[in-house]
C-alpha cells in the first residue's frame, strides 16, 4: 500500500516522496525580484526532504501583486533573480515548482502584519486593480476594481503565457496556476465577484471561460513532459452547493485540455464564509474531485500530524500532501515524521549527507 514516503512520478517528474511544499508568500521581494530571503527560505525547505518545493504565488505583472512584496516573474531581471533558488532546490534533491499568479481584486494590499488591507489610491506602494465586474471584496480590501475590457482579458492572458515560458526556461519542473482563494482566476469563477453579460460571465461556462483559456494557452509553451497544474478553489462554504459541481465539470473539461494534477482548495472570494477549520478537513473533498475527475490531486490545510498525512496518502484521497505552516516551524518535519511512522530508512533518506553523518555517528 502507498504510503508517505513512496515515490511519486508524474509525467518525466518523480519526487522522492509523497510530501510537498505548499506555496506560502513571503512577501519580501522588492520591484518582484527575489532576494536573500528567499535564497535561504526555499534552500532550507529543500533540504528539509520534502519532494516538491513550490514557489509562492509569482505575479504574471506588477497590478496582479497581492503586496508591492510579492515575487514576480514579468521580466528578465525578476527571472535572472529566480535561477539561483531553483538550482538550489535541484541541488538539495527536491523537485523546484511555482505558482503563477494575479491577485485581482485583492491586488494592492498592506503586507499581513501591516494591515492586510488595501493601500488608499494614491499613496506609496499602491496601484489600480483589476477584476471581471467593479465589486469590491469587502472585510478590509474595499477597493472596487476597474473592469477588464475583453482586450484586458487578451493582454493578462498574454502576460501569464510569457511568465509561463520565462518559468520554463529557468528549468522549472512543476507549474501550478493560481485559479483560487479570490485572485482574478476565482474571480471570474464565481457568481460572487463575476456580474459579467457577456461571454465570461452568467452561466457556469462562461464564467468558467477564462480559466480553460488560460489553461489552453499555457499547455501550448509548457513542455508536454513537465506536469501542469492548478489550484482551484472548489467550495466557497457559503452555502452555494453548486460550486462544487460547477468546479468538477470545469476539471473535466480541463483535463481533457492537457491539465495533468489537481490542488484542491477553498474559493475565499467572500468574507462571509464560515470555514469549518479542523484538521484535515479539505481530504474528503479532494478525494471526490479525485474520484469524479480522474485527476490525481492533494490538498492543504491544517495537515500536521504524520499518521494523518500518511492516512490521507494510503486511503487514496490525495496522492501528496501540501504542507505549510508545519515546515515553516520545522523544515525537517519529514525526517520527523519518518521518525514517527517507524521508517527510520526513509527518516535517513530526507537528510542531507552532513546532517546525517552527525546524527548518525553519535547517535
Amino acid at each position: 500500500m502507498t504510503h508517505l514516503f513512496d515515490p511519486y512520478k508524474l509525467k518525466s517528474v518523480t519526487l522522492r516522496n509523497r510530501i510537498a511544499v505548499s506555496p506560502m508568500c513571503q512577501y519580501m521581494a522588492v520591484n518582484g525580484v527575489a532576494n536573500e530571503w528567499h535564497r535561504v527560505h526555499y534552500a532550507s525547505l529543500a533540504r528539509g526532504g520534502a519532494g516538491l518545493v513550490v514557489l509562492e504565488a509569482t505575479a504574471v505583472a506588477p497590478e496582479g501583486r497581492i503586496t508591492w512584496g510579492d515575487l514576480g516573474l514579468w521580466n528578465d531581471a525578476q527571472a535572472e533573480a529566480l535561477r539561483p533558488i531553483v538550482a538550489g532546490i535541484v541541488e538539495a534533491g527536491a523537485v523546484p515548482g511555482i505558482q503563477i499568479a494575479h491577485a485581482g481584486r485583492k491586488a494592492s494590499a498592506n503586507r499581513p502584519w501591516e494591515g492586510d488591507d488595501h493601500i488608499p489610491a494614491g499613496q506609496p506602494n499602491s496601484w489600480t486593480t483589476v477584476a471581471p465586474s467593479r465589486l469590491a471584496f469587502g472585510g478590509g480590501l474595499d477597493r472596487v476594481p476597474e473592469e477588464l475590457s475583453l482586450d484586458d482579458i487578451k493582454r493578462l492572458q498574454a502576460e501569464t503565457v510569457a511568465t509561463v515560458t520565462r518559468a520554463r526556461d529557468l528549468g522549472f519542473q512543476w507549474l501550478e496556476l493560481h485559479m483560487a482563494h479570490g485572485y482574478l482566476a476565482q474571480n471570474f469563477f464565481s457568481p460572487i465577484s463575476n456580474h459579467r453579460s457577456d461571454t465570461y460571465g452568467g452561466s457556469a461556462e462562461n464564467r468558467a471561460r477564462y480559466l480553460l483559456e488560460t489553461l489552453v494557452a499555457v499547455r501550448k509553451v509548457w513542455p508536454a513532459d513537465r506536469p501542469l497544474t492548478v489550484r482551484l478553489g472548489v467550495v466557497e462554504f457559503d452555502g452555494n452547493d453548486a460550486m462544487l459541481g460547477e468546479a468538477i465539470a470545469l476539471l473535466r473539461r480541463m483535463k481533457d485540455e492537457g491539465l495533468d494534477f489537481v490542488d484542491v482548495s477553498i474559493g475565499f472570494n467572500t468574507p462571509d464564509a464560515k470555514i469549518p477549520w479542523a484538521p484535515n478537513f479539505m481530504g474528503d473533498i479532494a478525494a471526490e474531485v479525485r474520484r469524479e475527475t480522474g485527476l490525481p490531486g492533494t490538498t492543504s490545510w491544517y495537515i500536521s500530524k504524520p499518521d494523518e498525512a500518511d492516512a490521507l496518502v494510503r486511503d487514496g484521497k490525495v496522492d501528496l500532501v501540501m504542507l505549510g505552516r508545519p515546515l515553516l516551524a520545522d523544515p525537517h518535519w519529514p525526517y520527523a515524521a519518518a521518525k514517527a511512522l517507524g521508517l527510520d530508512n526513509a527518516a535517513w533518506a530526507t537528510l542531507p549527507a552532513p546532517y546525517a553523518h552527525w546524527l548518525a555517528r553519535y547517535r
